[in-house]
């Protein structure tokens, strides 16, 4: 039976509490270079995104979940999962942990492997993929460490701050 639950941390769904947390994170001017961010969100809009998060991944193609801490119950990020092919069996994820105290402490080597263990166990997907700026270490470790593999690189992908920036595709199959 599948468990979204780790060591430290566990994966649910998003409830009509978050919208201070969906608020603050969304409006990370940091976070709009990753997330393609160009303008804030209003808590209206998230309040509508919040009544539509039940709705079922083969319909919208993409599933958000909060990590959560065990010890105290702190949302901490999301794992998303987007670009759901359920004809394909892919999908791409990402995550986001937000403050930078709650990262590099194994939280999103947890997350990653429950998801993939969601993903390849209850979706029956094949393959999983990333998308990660090539200056984000942290994040291509983090995915080179799981058995994902760098497939491609995108060339000049991102333009922030004046410059472009180069994006890593990883992928990691279920064989």
């Amino acid at each position: 039976m599948l468990n979204l639950t780790g060591k430290t941390v566990y994966l649910r769904a998003l409830e009509p509490d978050d919208i201070e947390f969906l608020y603050f994170l969304e409006n990370s001017t940091d976070l709009w270079e990753i997330s393609g961010t160009t303008t804030p969100y209003s808590k209206f809009i998230l309040e509508q995104y919040l009544e539509n998060a039940h709705r079922d991944i083969y319909d919208v193609k993409q599933l958000r979940l909060c990590i959560c801490t065990k010890d105290d119950d702190k949302t901490i990020g999301f794992i998303d999962l987007f670009d759901f092919d359920p004809k394909n069996h892919r999908a791409g994820v990402g995550l986001v942990i937000l403050n930078k105290e709650e990262r590099n402490k194994g939280v999103g080597s947890e997350t990653v492997s429950l998801i993939c263990d969601y993903v390849f166990s209850v979706l029956g997907l094949r393959q999983l993929f990333a998308n990660v700026l090539e200056d984000n270490k942290a994040s291509v470790h983090l995915f080179e460490k799981l058995g994902f593999e760098k497939v491609g690189v995108k060339k000049d992908w991102i333009f922030s701050k004046g410059s472009y920036k180069n994006e890593i595709l990883f992928q990691k199959l279920n064989r």
